[in-house]
């Protein structure tokens, strides 16, 4: 059994902005507005990989990332949703979810590395919470205001 504290990676505390919760996940919006780029994260301590969450976390966490990912592609109406777990920067296991468009910067290529993150303006971050709000994504409870990097 794991029992190391849950801490976020510094990676992601520098990169991605906290936006809400679901009952085992942490979701983060990655802080580039070229995409509509969210990372889950499960919080619990010592998770490299999705084979070290339990049999009954696994299933809790999948059942989060098909949730999510059906409310990202309502909210947004993309053109796919690729969803991915790499982990070789980053060690903490978490699962991008991005919505592409066949007119995005860096399609039909991984967005990783393709261009540098531009950080979004705290207006953009409450549009992306109230799209999120309005997908009424079930068991996503969303933050109270816009926690940045800065505040």
């Amino acid at each position: 059994m794991n029992t190391a504290k849950f801490e976020l990676h510094p990676d992601l505390k520098r990169d991605a902005i906290p936006i809400g919760e679901f009952h085992l996940s942490l979701v983060m919006l990655m802080n580039d507005q070229a995409y509509p780029w969210f990372v889950l994260v499960p919080m619990l301590g010592g998770l490299r990989d999705t084979c070290d969450l339990s049999e009954e976390q696994h299933a809790i966490f999948w059942a989060e990332s098909f949730r999510f990912g059906r409310g990202l592609m309502n909210a947004y109406q993309g053109d796919k949703l690729n969803v991915a777990s790499l982990g070789n920067i980053t060690p903490q296991l978490h699962v991008h979810h991005v919505v592409r468009y066949k007119r995005d910067a860096a399609w039909p290529a991984p967005i990783w590395g393709k261009h540098p993150m531009k950080a979004y303006e705290r207006s953009q971050i409450r549009i992306v919470r109230e799209k999120l709000e309005q997908a009424d994504i079930s068991g996503l409870v969303l933050f109270e205001g816009i926690r940045t990097n800065e505040s």
